[in-house]
């Protein structure tokens, strides 16, 4: 028995393999960032809402659904808002592609990619002092 490939796998397989590499060139890093995201969404389909990733479907995923993952991460993982928006931004940057392969589902897509960035704390940087500097060569061995 051949188990059919799902709509979700066949375009997230292309769009990992394929497009990012390809056509946006985009880092190795970014590439496993990215898929690091649905590899945790894929996880999160299956543990939350009973869906193995070989029944998940593109149908399956609507905004709250996104939403939902999202603030599943932050509560059950203790994901930063940073990480959060990070992972929004690979889950925008797959559905933003879909909009040009599957435009007949573009509003589904484009309720996915109108999920707003959460707002984060920048931290802000210190600086050592002058007098600190100097302290820090004042200590260092020149023999």
């Amino acid at each position: 028995m051949t188990m059919e490939t799902t709509d979700f796998a066949k375009h997230l397989s292309n769009y990992l393999s394929k497009y990012l590499p390809g056509e946006r060139a985009a880092s190795r890093n970014t590439i496993r960032a990215y898929r690091d995201t649905f590899v945790l969404f894929i996880g999160y389909m299956k543990s939350q809402k009973g869906l193995d990733a070989e029944k998940l479907h593109l149908a399956n995923i609507t905004g709250p659904v996104i939403v939902e993952f999202l603030n599943w991460l932050q509560e059950e993982r203790n994901s930063s808002g940073t990480t959060r928006n990070n992972r929004l931004a690979a889950i925008h940057s797959f559905f933003s592609r879909l909009q040009y392969e599957m435009p007949e589902k573009i509003s589904q897509w484009q309720e996915i990619l109108s999920i707003k960035f959460k707002r984060t704390v920048k931290r802000s940087i210190s600086y050592l002092t002058l007098d600190g500097i100097r302290l820090l060569f004042e200590q260092m061995d020149t023999t």
